[in-house]
């Protein structure tokens, strides 16, 4: 088989995880590049701000890299960009309101000069030998699309995050007539959106938030405080409405909250009334049956704005008895606790917080399984790979698509960096490229790696201990120390004898380095660790980390 009658799909991110989204494909010597998300940090990744996907294949490759096509302007379908764009600078297609954010996050990031390329649904751009074809999905913000890209020897069909919402709030529903369209025309390999695979039946409408939010308004006589992502527009809109049939004026709390709803409404996705919207200073002048608050922190975040609200930590707003909490989002998996405690702190404060599953203050984004068998069923497509999703979610999103009749052997339950060679006729995993997280510490991208990471697990579970030694050029003997300093160890003044322990193993240490006439510092050094280390271990049950400092004079 020739290169020219095959293609390549190359997964970099979003294919057993949540998040961290990134799809290369590759025909000849063009690739497109499917979205460029990030992930937010597990709790093992100590102090990382965020993860993104490695790219070593496409800079290997960069000469062929021709596009980066994003599906809609979630965190983990377009947070990586800033990062992506310093390195590669080719243009981004998107909508109106993606590229309106991504504009924004690039300027936060001091990124210039990037080609931005807005696309409607139903348009078709060349991009050397594809035809990308976008089209209208339901998702949990405006403006979201699927992308069917026309290759020589068939169509790849890209879903991206879809739901089959038959009444969404802005009226945009899903182009069934496209996708029944691709599907008549032959899709030779669908990439489909599995985040919600393991859910039965189908997920709800966005409009039945905004019915319970009618409800819930009606009821409360004090400040109603609503959290929900930043990105969820239809969502904001929704609380906006329904504050102004009751007569409520809106604060919009928290940075990338008042960001998202400045452009969704200079951009015309929003819609708010005149006098509406207020500033956080001006709350305390209207009284609180009168006040709406919007805000992020819907994860528990520890820096958003609602968890300050609840340790009494914000400027402006603080929880007052009366107020009513309402979590219209659903945690990530991970930051279940983190959720729960803001719960229990605000619940302290005097608020009355509505959070549960089942009350309908929060629907999901994504598909359900009849959902997704519908999907399958319109396009029928020769192979299928799951994408978005979990292990798990990949899985049962295979077995849907086995049970409706599509041949094991054409189903891929792929992984990142693996490399599906697809022709007209065959499908194959051949190799696999780099591909893996790449982390991001304040400034610095992909410089913190498992070495510095196994160091700090090791000091936020034992602490340090730094010993400092002066001793001379000429004869090795300690002129000065050891001193002995700690931090997240012991309380030094509670633990006299152990630090003056501590010192004699280092001098004995020592000794024995100038009885076996050791000068170098790195053997020294190592020595000092182990006989104060085991020491440690033998009077603590702790092994906290040992930096020895030998100077010489």
């Amino acid at each position: 088989m020739s290169d020219s009658d095959r293609l390549h799909i190359i997964p970099l991110g979003g294919l057993g995880e949540i998040g961290k989204n990134m799809m290369a494909i590759r025909y000849q010597d063009s690739i497109v590049v499917i979205d460029a998300g990030l992930m937010f940090p597990e709790d093992e990744l100590l102090g990382i701000d965020v993860v993104i996907p490695d790219i070593s294949y496409l800079l290997e490759n960069r000469e062929k890299v021709k596009a980066i096509l994003l599906t809609h302007a979630h965190e983990d379908h377009v947070g990586a960009l800033p990062y992506v764009l310093k390195e590669i600078n080719v243009p981004i297609y998107g909508s109106k309101l993606t590229l309106g954010i991504v504009e924004e996050k690039l300027k936060e990031h001091h990124v210039e000069g990037a080609d931005f390329r807005i696309v409607q649904p139903r348009d078709m751009v060349k991009i050397e030998q594809f035809g990308v074809e976008f089209f209208r999905v339901s998702h949990s913000i405006p403006d979201s699309m699927g992308i069917a890209i026309h290759t020589p020897i068939g169509i790849i069909l890209h879903t991206g995050d879809i739901k089959l919402d038959q009444t969404p709030v802005d009226g945009q529903v899903v182009d069934f007539r496209k996708l029944a369209e691709l599907g008549e025309k032959g899709v030779l390999v669908l990439l489909g959106d599995s985040t919600n695979a393991d859910k039965p039946g189908f997920t709800m409408s966005e409009r039945v938030v905004g019915n319970t939010f009618e409800e819930l308004f009606g009821k409360c006589n004090g400040r109603i405080i609503v959290t929900t992502f930043a990105s969820n527009v239809h969502r904001i809109q929704q609380v906006v409405s329904t504050a102004e049939k009751y007569g409520r004026k809106v604060a919009i709390v928290g940075r990338s909250m008042v960001n998202n709803v400045k452009i969704s409404l200079q951009l015309g996705y929003m819609t708010i009334g005149d006098n509406t919207l207020i500033e956080m200073e001006e709350i305390s002048k209207y009284p609180p049956d009168k006040i709406v608050i919007v805000t992020t922190g819907s994860q528990g975040e520890p820096m958003s704005a609602l968890t300050r609200m609840a340790t009494a930590d914000h400027r402006w707003v603080g929880i007052e008895s009366g107020d009513t909490v309402i979590i219209s989002a659903t945690p990530i998996p991970g930051n279940e606790k983190l959720v729960a405690k803001t719960v229990d702190l605000l619940f302290r404060q005097g608020a009355e917080v509505i959070y549960e599953r089942g009350i309908g203050v929060h629907v999901s984004g994504h598909a359900a399984q009849e959902e997704l068998k519908i999907i399958l069923n319109l396009i029928r497509p020769r192979y299928f790979i799951p994408v978005h999703g979990e292990y798990r979610h990949l899985m049962k999103h295979a077995k849907l698509a086995e049970s409706l009749g599509i041949p094991r052997s054409r189903i891929f339950v792929a992984e990142n960096g693996q490399i599906i060679e697809v022709s007209a006729k065959k499908a194959s995993v051949t190799g696999k490229v780099a591909a893996g997280k790449i982390l991001v510490d304040g400034l610095g991208v992909g410089d913190v790696g498992n070495i510095v990471l196994r160091d700090r697990k090791q000091l936020s579970q034992d602490g340090i201990m730094i010993v400092v030694v002066t001793i001379n050029r000429d004869t090795s003997e300690v002129i000065a120390g050891p001193d002995i300093v700690t931090r997240g160890f012991v309380y030094v003044r509670e633990s006299e004898q152990l630090i003056e322990d501590a010192k004699e193993k280092v001098k004995e240490a020592l000794d024995i380095c100038e009885k076996r006439n050791i000068t170098e510092w790195a053997v020294m050094k190592s020595q000092v660790r182990d006989r104060l280390g085991k020491h440690l271990y033998e009077k603590t049950g702790r092994r906290p980390m040992i930096l020895p400092i030998i100077m010489e004079v």
